[in-house]
């Protein structure tokens, strides 16, 4: 025990997250090494010595806060596993049939060609969750231990030398007290540590700054995801079928679109993404997804069914130019921790496995050689990212969103001429800003400060925020200090009231936030139990002030299907 009651363990290498970017990196390497001892055992040389291995995940079970999409191009996952079908890698459909349409408020155009990048004849249609769950379970069986259930939240440091990172401290009360069941966190040191936290990483989002990881590099900028999966009457739903649309119901200055994939055993995904750079205040993308169902395209395949599953993320969309320097002493970045996703696309899965495997094969390199983790000899890591497949995808769509972002009809302008130019279009990089800062006040959009507020009105097939929390799984123990960290109340009541009139309450979709009105005096509520852990407050919220902070390992959703 040290003097503060914490437990220090060492391991060689370690990986914070189990999604599968860190999944796909810890399964490489090992497979590596057994590949390399092998042969030096037919040659009479000297094997590597079985490094150790430690992943932390502060999801109860690995694949409870994995949601995507999805539909899987499974590159990287053939090369993991050439059998990943016979091994039983739970994929639900090859694509079978795909289609892409413009939606208006009662018609839908189909494009008579699927954009390039929207092509996805060879992918499979999948829950980011069971797949995840699946490549933990192949982790495990290659001597990979996996610690769920400890959330990571503070990086250790030497200097400007990572050397590991501390879990948090588990029962503690709302008031900061120790309860009965109090158990202290544990500092994990490691000679190389892997951050895979996912999108908005919480340890990635303070430890790139510090490092200056980010200089010279736009700012990160993201779109929320929200989902639900439908148990539709049988017979009505295709496996494998895949369509995407734009327009309806966004308006067209809201970047953004949606996808709607065929499952297994009569079960349809509905799903909205709204780029978190939109200007109406009063934009709620909760409300536009349930707006979304009201379609005809929709009604006809979800008519007598139900909600069976929700769930919400952000979804890094900031490309190429966002993107940090991967490297540094002490570690690396893969995933959507840094930005790795190809929104032309819509897939990031295989662009974070991918980088998962290189970091793998960087580590793999030092342990047979140098055995020392510096930055350089770390930084042939980021080389052999943009020299791949994944990178140059990612290069050839690195002006994608800012296109986008010039709303229709103008972005399928920007749009062509990308195509026609390898990616580069007009400007090169196209100029973009914090998402925070796209937001218009409520007298600047609707021409006066007293605005109303629309209403959530039940519609058919729309489901209430609530009962979609209660089928995202989602539990948090309710004696415990908060989370959501609010900077300054007095900022959202005095500023944030009347200038853009308190937006967390509507792009929160979880109804985490309430303002309530008592007597003529504004207080925010805060219901952190009800948190998907999504970070759309962290990022949206037009005063910088909000901050997610993750709760007590363990918390959270519990997705089994998205």
């Amino acid at each position: 025990m040290t003097q503060s009651g914490r437990e220090t363990l060492e391991v060689d290498i370690l990986f914070v997250g189990a999604g599968p970017s860190n999944l796909s990196a810890a399964i490489y390497l090992m497979q590596l090494i057994q590949r390399h001892n092998e042969a030096c055992q037919k040659e009479g040389k000297s094997p590597i010595e079985i490094p150790s291995v430690a992943m932390v995940e502060k999801a109860a079970e690995v694949g409870a806060h994995q949601m995507s999409g999805a539909v899987l191009n499974p590159t990287p996952l053939s090369e993991l596993f050439p059998d990943f079908l016979a091994k039983g890698c739970p994929v639900e459909s090859p694509v079978t049939k795909e289609s892409v349409y413009f939606l208006t408020s009662k018609s839908a155009f189909r494009f008579p060609l699927i954009p390039p990048q929207l092509q996805n004849h060879g992918n499979y249609v999948t829950s980011l969750s069971k797949v995840t769950r699946w490549l933990a379970e192949q982790a495990s069986s290659l001597g990979i231990n996996i610690f769920t259930g400890f959330a990571a939240t503070e990086v250790l440091y030497e200097g400007d030398h990572v050397v590991g990172v501390a879990t948090g401290d588990k029962g503690v009360d709302a008031k900061g007290n120790r309860k009965e069941n109090f158990e202290a966190g544990v500092n994990i040191k490691a000679k190389c540590t892997i951050f895979g936290e996912g999108v908005r990483g919480f340890l990635a989002k303070t430890l790139i700054p510090k490092l200056g990881l980010d200089q010279g590099k736009h700012p990160q900028t993201f779109e929320t995801g929200v989902k639900e999966i439908w148990e539709c009457p049988k017979g009505r739903v295709m496996p494998g079928m895949v369509v995407h649309t734009m327009g309806y119901p966004l308006s067209r200055d809201t970047v953004g679109g949606s996808f709607i994939y065929g499952m297994q055993n009569n079960l349809l995904v509905i799903g909205l993404v709204v780029s978190l750079n939109y200007r109406d205040p009063f934009l709620e993308p909760y409300k536009e997804l349930q707006k979304l169902k009201q379609h005809p395209l929709v009604t006809k395949w979800i008519q007598g069914g139900k909600q069976v599953a929700y769930g919400a993320k952000a979804i890094a969309s900031g490309g190429y130019y966002a993107i940090p320097r991967l490297y540094f002493d002490g570690g690396m970045i893969v995933g959507e921790s840094a930005q790795l996703l190809d929104m032309s696309s819509l897939k990031g899965i295989h662009v974070g496995m991918r980088s998962g495997m290189l970091a793998a094969k960087m580590v793999f390199e030092n342990l047979k050689s140098k055995n020392n983790f510096s930055t350089e000899n770390l930084k042939s890591y980021q080389d052999a990212f943009f020299a791949s497949e994944a990178g140059h995808d990612l290069y050839k769509a690195r002006n994608f969103h800012q296109a986008l972002s010039k709303g229709i009809p103008f972005s399928f302008f920007h749009l062509a001429l990308q195509q026609l130019t390898g990616g580069r279009g007009i400007f090169d990089p196209m100029s973009t800003k914090l998402d925070r800062d796209h937001y218009q006040t409520v007298e600047k959009r609707y021409g006066q400060t007293d605005a109303e507020i629309p209403k959530f009105e039940k519609m058919a097939y729309s489901v209430d925020k609530l009962t979609s929390i209660f089928n995202a799984g989602t539990l948090h123990d309710e004696n415990q200090v908060a989370h959501l960290k609010i900077r300054n109340f007095d900022q959202c009541y005095n500023e944030c009231v009347e200038t853009y009139r308190f937006p967390c309450n509507r792009f929160c979709p979880a109804n985490v936030y309430e303002m309530l009105n008592e007597s003529g005096k504004f207080r925010l509520q805060i219901n952190f139990t009800n948190c998907v852990h999504c970070q759309t407050c962290d990022i949206k919220c037009p005063k910088d002030n909000i901050l997610w902070t993750p709760p007590e390992g363990g918390g959270g959703p519990k997705y089994s299907i998205l």
